[in-house]
């Protein structure tokens, strides 16, 4: 009996050194069994909270999708600048004019960089802005609806890259181009792109209380293209700093043309001096065509409006304004520290990672240390505004953010992976492999004054045999490590809504409170809104039908309608009467041509239907909205066009 004993506490002795070994490789080395399980750090309770929001753009799909951290689930994808039939976004005839431009109507856009509103430098989680690269515009999402309520186009641009970035009281959301362009825009030979071509920085004021946007005023900068862009905090609070590359102002086969200098420019935008410049009268209105669409909370509609002329500055024309600051070749992230003091140049073809100095820049300034001009904007030297080498860190660097411990954490395409170094001393101290081919990285906070340097979260451009396979294409990532400690920690990979390229994130309790649950039904200034199931009607005007609908569990008011014909134009104007939290519904009818309704409580939304087939349609609600869901139907009986059916409808009764 005792060697029996003696036998089993050997074999559980081997098998706890086993799992306290493997443990322990999976875990980077640490001991204990809770310290060795990562997946405890990522674990979210039933029921419980994350404690941080993140807002991942989604590249191709136009959209922003909205995760928690640290658990990485998914919670909503906002429709930003593409159609989405789940929300109705883009089909209902409240936001299509959301996606109007002075192209027509372009329901697609390449969604790259989210920027959350400061306050005196610190995330306050009131909104988000985007850009829209291909068309270029600027969106504003409110974070108490998160729903988009506002997107402004952006004229003289093209390729809206370096955008939306917010000044630390988000004064001005900023957009700059990636590629120059003929401004204004004419007929011109490619060839002659070399001083003919201009790129527009555009600064789109942000008033402080609704966050209504308008261009401010626009930078009319040399014809380079212009990558990314922070602003400057602290005591640089009142610059902007762009990167630029194709300083040769190459037009064709620019992998090779535009990599011929040895260094291309961080620019340097005093834009409170400019700023000064306009409120005095400076600036030229240039002719310009863009589209101002705002979405109205209380009509629950979005308007379009079509703009004519813009402000223009020619940095010429405010001396010590705009200044160029050498840094290596191809720069990629242009970013800056929470004291506002480093100014760091991500140049991808380049073996270091330069850091600027502001103070350095000031000085530089002041004593006239140029080494040239571009156009008249002059370059300063490359070594008065050094503050310093982060020396063979990795390879191709693209973004630094910073956790407000003195740390910054670069990402490396090449190499794919995110190192972490000191600020100062310039010293690497620690890195982390990614999968694979690293983009951007968000620490949130990590961009303004005050960083929650808990986690970092790298984006990742290629995940091949990380995840079941789904075809040629396979998922877009991103990977969540632990920095609070000295050494960084993979936790968690989750894979995201199209491409991630940029991401934004904030303390969840700074947006919980004011997340809105539903709309008042007595604000609803709707104009085809019914408040009530006695306001139901169904209006016709010529071919022109106007169905004034109402929706609560578990009907429709009306919910039979005769006497429509085909070829007429029907308008459904559904207003959701519940005024319950979490009580959505949902509507659609065969031959629909657009999507589904998506209704939330006291909202009101229209559908266009156009029937092209006599005989009794049914429609339904979409949204599982009670234990009568299925019941919750109604009928549209369509005519003729010439048949003299009269127009009638009816609730809870037959039709006579």
């Amino acid at each position: 009996m005792k060697n029996i004993f003696k036998s089993a506490m050997v074999i559980l002795s081997a098998l706890l050194a086993f799992t306290s070994c493997n443990n322990s490789s999976k875990s980077g080395g640490k001991s204990g069994a809770l310290a060795g399980n990562v997946a405890e750090k990522v674990y979210v309770a039933p029921g419980e909270h994350d404690e941080f929001y993140a807002f991942i753009s989604g590249g191709f799909s136009g959209q922003l999708s909205v995760y928690g951290l640290p658990s990485g689930r998914l919670f909503k994808v906002i429709p930003v600048f593409s159609q989405d039939a789940e929300k109705a976004y883009g089909y209902n005839e409240e936001t299509k004019p959301m996606l109007n431009t002075s192209h027509g109507f372009v329901p697609w856009d390449d969604s790259h960089h989210p920027d959350i509103s400061q306050t005196n430098g610190v995330i306050d989680g009131r909104w988000v802005f985007i850009n829209g690269n291909n068309t270029p515009r600027i969106a504003k999402i409110d974070l108490s609806t998160f729903e988009t309520t506002e997107i402004i186009e952006v004229p003289n641009s093209a390729g809206n890259h370096s955008s939306s970035f917010v000044t630390e009281n988000t004064e001005y959301v900023v957009a700059g181009t990636r590629f120059s362009i003929p401004i204004p825009q004419k007929d011109m030979p490619i060839k002659d792109y070399k001083g003919n071509f201009k790129g527009a920085l555009s600064f789109i004021s942000v008033d402080p209380e609704h966050g209504h946007m308008d261009i401010k005023f626009q930078v009319i900068m040399p014809g380079f293209d212009y990558d990314l862009a922070h602003p400057g905090r602290g005591a640089s609070h009142g610059w902007f700093f762009f990167s630029t590359y194709n300083s040769e102002e190459a037009s064709t086969l620019l992998e090779v043309n535009a990599s011929q200098n040895d260094k291309d420019f961080i620019a340097a935008i005093n834009w409170k001096k400019i700023e000064e410049y306009v409120n005095n009268g400076g600036g030229k209105m240039m002719p310009a065509n863009y589209a101002h669409n705002v979405y109205d909370e209380d009509t629950h509609t979005a308007t379009s409006t079509m703009k004519k002329e813009v402000l223009v500055v020619n940095p010429s024309d405010v001396p010590g304004a705009v200044y160029l600051l050498p840094t290596p070749k191809s720069p990629h992230g242009c970013d800056v520290d929470p004291s506002g003091e480093y100014i760091v140049g991500n140049g991808k073809l380049s073996a270091n990672l330069t850091v600027h100095s502001f103070t350095k820049m000031l000085k530089a300034i002041e004593d006239n240390k140029v080494a040239g001009d571009a156009y008249g904007i002059p370059i300063l030297n490359f070594e008065d505004v050094l503050a310093g080498v982060v020396e063979q860190p990795g390879l191709g660097p693209l973004h630094t953010e910073f956790d407000g411990k003195g740390n910054a954490y670069t990402t490396f395409f090449i190499s794919s992976e995110v190192v972490k170094w000191k600020l100062g001393t310039w010293e690497v101290v620690d890195r982390q492999p990614c999968y694979y081919s690293v983009g951007h990285l968000m620490i949130p906070g990590g961009n303004s004054q005050k960083p929650w340097g808990k986690y970092v979260v790298a984006m990742n451009k290629i995940t091949k045999d990380r995840y079941l396979p789904t075809g040629p294409e396979v998922t877009q990532s991103a990977q969540l490590y632990d920095i609070s400690g000295e050494k960084m920690e993979l936790l968690l990979d989750f894979p995201t809504v199209g491409e991630p390229h940029y991401a934004a994130g904030c303390p969840a309790d700074l947006i919980k409170p004011r997340s809105k649950k539903l709309f008042k039904l007595e604000d609803n200034k709707h104009p085809y809104a019914c408040k009530n199931e006695a306001d139901t009607k169904v209006v016709r005007e010529g071919d022109v039908v106007h169905v004034y609908m109402t929706t609560i569990r578990s009907h429709f008011s009306p919910d039979n309608i005769e006497g429509i014909k085909v070829g007429d134009k029907v308008y459904f104007h559904i207003t959701n009467l519940e005024q319950d939290y979490d009580v959505p519904h949902g509507v659609s009818i065969i031959g629909a041509n657009t999507s589904e309704l998506l209704i939330m409580p006291g909202q009101t939304e229209t559908f266009l239907w156009e029937p092209k087939q006599v005989g009794v349609w049914p429609f339904y609600c979409t949204d599982f909205c009670s234990a009568l869901h299925q019941e919750m139907q109604g009928y549209v009986r369509v005519s003729s066009a010439n048949a003299s059916t009269p127009l009638k409808w009816s609730l809870g009764e037959d039709i006579e």
